[in-house]
């Protein structure tokens, strides 16, 4: 004979078909992005909409940031930032407009290392999060198209030029190379 059970059963593991993985990462990059930009603006409106905050004793107001641009940002700021724009280069950028890697067109998985990809593809995914907001409307995903597309594809001929920024990395799964090239100030080179 059987013990009874007691408590509740175990709830069944919830399973996601394969083909539905690609719509469920982009739908939760996109969550991501809008909490984070929803974050955002709660902080430009301030901590109390309502008043019920003490006055400041310092007598000065607090800063806003000075730019929502990621090389204006340092610390805890900055890597946040670049961990949400990692999630949109990996889950809609690179599948949606990547193309194929080759010596033509490096691409370096350590994307990140580089100022410049950083600076680029930042500019655009700030494009991309207002376009592809609900506030944007239903022609802001064709607006982000007919306005940023084209400066996304130049974006990524720069950084994919074989004297680009990833001019010097990986050309190959195969063959993964990682090698941040020297800036002209680094060389002591005034520009």
């Amino acid at each position: 004979m059987s013990e009874p059970t007691t408590g509740t059963p175990e709830p069944e593991p919830i399973r996601i078909p394969d083909e539905d993985l690609d719509d469920l990462a982009s739908a939760l990059a996109r969550t991501i992005a809008e909490v984070r930009q929803h974050g955002v603006l709660l902080d430009r409106l301030g901590t109390d909409p309502f008043g019920d905050e003490e006055p400041n004793p310092s007598g000065t107001e607090p800063e806003d940031p000075a730019s929502l641009f990621i090389l204006a940002m340092g610390g805890a700021d900055y890597a946040a930032e670049l961990a949400a724009l990692d999630a949109w280069v990996t889950h809609v950028l690179l599948p949606t407009y990547g193309r194929e890697i080759s010596s033509t067109r490096p691409w370096c998985s350590h994307w990140h290392e580089h100022q410049e990809a950083v600076a680029r593809l930042h500019g655009r995914w700030l494009a991309w999060q207002q376009l592809t907001d609900t506030e944007a409307g239903l022609a802001g995903p064709a607006t982000w198209h007919r306005d940023h597309l084209d400066h996304l594809d130049h974006t990524l001929l720069q950084l994919r030029a074989p004297d680009g920024p990833f001019g010097a990395c990986d050309t190959s799964p195969a063959r993964p190379n990682h090698r941040v090239l020297t800036t002209p100030d680094q060389l002591g080179i005034a520009v």
